[in-house]
């Protein structure tokens, strides 16, 4: 087994109305459903704005925001994180499969503490650094305890979450850092290695939760291996689906996997 470098955190003293969005099912079955989706779509499959989800979904309660991200006065992460918040409860286990600069690690510490565990990741120094730093303006030294960061690649995360531990949510960014090296990208094979064990370690009523950047060389093909990959789950155990602007082709996509 690999060895695994773990920072302690502690011992650091657009309006745009002719936008066309559509939001597909990846795989998708109502039997045994514990969280039915019901959208009103037209033939063409765009979502039309009275679109509505089930209390138990993890789009319940959404409305607004997407409504928002139709029309331009929201982006795809800020609709990430309010879905995020209506998985995710105070106390519970999280990853951050690409910690990047840390924006990511810090909306799931608001959501966890206290008394969760956020588990952050990523190979390049430069992102530990720089999430380092934001965590660093926390003025509570209790909330940076319970993040633990690891120079590690995402396929390794079953090595960095302890077993046993109830996972809700489980967060990739892919594609480059951002203000960082461009050339340094996350790679489909690694991904698909760290879904493979997202999943294995997701609870059930958890997420996986997948923004992928289209705009690089090698972006579109992680992204189609995303959507085969979540095109390929167990209809009766997950609800799969992804977030797109139709007419923004380097617009970033959003996959959502909820498991059952």
């Amino acid at each position: 087994m690999m060895s695994l470098r773990c920072y302690p955190i502690f011992k650091f003293n657009l309006l745009n109305p002719n936008n066309i969005f559509s939001i597909s099912l990846l795989s998708y079955s109502s039997k045994k459903s514990h969280h039915h989706l019901a959208f009103h779509t037209k033939s063409s499959n765009i979502l039309s704005p009275t679109a509505t989800a089930t209390h138990h979904s993890p789009l319940s309660g959404l409305e607004c925001v997407m409504m928002d991200y139709i029309f331009g006065n929201k982006k795809a992460t800020q609709v990430a994180h309010s879905v995020w918040k209506r998985v995710v409860q105070k106390g519970d286990t999280v990853v951050d499969a690409t910690c990047g600069n840390g924006h990511d690690t810090l909306a799931m510490l608001d959501m966890v503490s206290d008394g969760g565990r956020v588990y952050a990741m990523d190979i390049q120094q430069t992102a530990l650094d720089n999430t380092i730093s934001l965590l660093d303006g926390l003025h509570d030294p209790h909330k940076k305890e319970m993040v633990k960061l690891f120079a590690t690649c995402h396929s390794k995360m079953e090595q960095v979450v302890p077993k046993g531990d109830t996972v809700r949510l489980v967060a990739f960014n892919l594609g480059y850092l951002p203000g960082g090296d461009k050339t340094v990208i996350t790679k489909s094979e690694t991904t698909l290695l760290g879904l493979e064990a997202a999943t294995r370690i997701v609870a059930p009523g958890g997420l996986i939760s997948i923004m992928v950047y289209v705009g690089h060389p090698g972006g579109m093909e992680e992204y189609e291996m995303v959507e085969g990959f979540g095109s390929g789950l167990d209809v009766d155990k997950w609800i799969c689906c992804k977030l797109q602007m139709l007419n923004r082709p380097l617009a970033p996509i959003l996959v959502l996997l909820c498991r059952r």
